[in-house]
């Protein structure tokens, strides 16, 4: 019997013939009209002033560090339950990342512990969607109007969900999203920056073209380009775009066969939960999520790494999640805490994610009978 893979890369069907219009077009750099295509769709899909593709989700997080105006010593408060990359673009910065807890219920960001963490130093709040279900918004937003802060979402995982009706990555001044193979909407490797904010779009352009103003010469609002602010190479290539544009061309299918697994997952696994066997995601009211991961919560690390095991025996791969930021290496010299971090430390011991792709459908019933197993 052939492994179930944690993931496996769902293709549509057009991405190579799109890659081969491009090659065909004569133009495989960056900002082709496969780029332009995409750029458009985010921008009527999420309502962003400005979106812009990037090499990865990195690399629209440094682009909102650089368009921040970090200077060394400034803080940023985010979840320390995150992926690495969320601390990194702002240390790179000279920032210092001040982690508070998470929520109990949808493991993101406690908007209750906000604004105690606030000092003079804090520059910018860094709420991560956790699993495609959304921070706290309103709140958060509130928070930072107040104190003068700079709001960067990480939607890394948050394409196609929404707040009270607003998509995720669109509500704060600038927000990032990830085309990593293991995301709804792929590239392989990709993502993309939405500028929020009118006030910034045009250093965005700047910042993405190596610190040039190259994007106003080819639109023709200057004769020539030159150097004019710092920046980077964060274009992707053609090929990523081409790749990308057969994706968001069937972004509502892919969705809606990802929240059908994760709907079944959900139902199936309800009369475990009453038994207090495990415990399921939490979507708050108001949130629409994406069916970006199925998860449940265990009793213990030592309970999970025996389901862990026990799944892998059956040929079933599961994967559990971070490794909390503050009690990291490099978190612990370079970064603080501000209160208690329990249910960062707890919960992130006793996660484990199931297998969630599109084609999984014909093999889901073995998943959950392996995992009733190994509990």
């Amino acid at each position: 019997m052939n492994p179930i893979p944690f993931n496996k890369p769902f293709m549509t069907g057009r991405e190579l013939w799109y890659i081969a219009q491009a090659h065909t077009n004569g133009h495989l750099s960056g900002d082709g009209q496969f780029t332009k295509k995409c750029h458009a769709w985010l921008e009527q899909s999420t309502g962003a002033k400005r979106a812009l593709l990037t090499h990865s989700c990195t690399a629209a997080l440094e682009m909102a560090a650089l368009l921040a105006e970090l200077e060394p010593g400034d803080e940023v408060i985010m979840p320390s339950y995150t992926f690495v990359s969320t601390a990194n673009a702002f240390v790179m910065r000279g920032a210092v990342p001040v982690f508070v807890d998470i929520r109990p219920d949808t493991l993101n960001l406690d908007e209750s512990k906000i604004e105690a963490a606030i000092t003079p130093r804090t520059k910018v709040i860094l709420p991560v969607h956790y699993a495609g279900v959304a921070c706290e918004m309103d709140t958060i937003m509130e928070i930072a109007e107040r104190h003068g802060l700079i709001v960067i979402e990480d939607a890394a995982q948050g394409i196609m969900s929404t707040y009270k009706g607003r998509p995720l990555g669109s509500i704060g001044h600038l927000g990032a999203y990830s085309f990593h193979e293991t995301k709804n909407i792929i590239a392989g490797e990709g993502g993309a920056l939405l500028v929020n904010d009118p006030k910034l779009a045009e250093r965005a352009e700047i910042i993405r073209e190596k610190g040039t103003n190259r994007s106003q010469f080819f639109r023709g609002q200057v004769d020539k380009y030159t150097w004019v602010d710092i920046g980077s190479s964060y274009l992707p290539g053609e090929v990523i775009a081409a790749f990308l544009w057969a994706q968001m061309e069937e972004a509502d299918y892919i969705t809606a066969r990802r929240l059908a697994l994760w709907d079944h997952y959900h139902a199936t696994l309800a009369p475990l939960e009453a038994e207090g066997r495990l415990r399921r995601p939490v979507v708050p009211d108001g949130c629409q999520h994406n069916a970006h991961m199925y998860y449940i919560l265990l009793d213990s690390l030592e309970q999970r790494t025996q389901v862990l095991a026990r799944m892998k025996q059956q040929g079933v791969n599961c994967v559990f999640h971070y490794v909390p930021l503050h009690s990291a290496p490099y978190g612990i010299q370079h970064s603080r805490h501000h209160g208690a971090m329990d249910n960062t430390d707890h919960l992130s011991d006793r996660l484990l994610r199931l297998p969630l792709w599109v084609g999984l459908e014909e093999q889901q019933e073995r998943v959950l009978r392996a995992l009733r197993e190994a509990l």
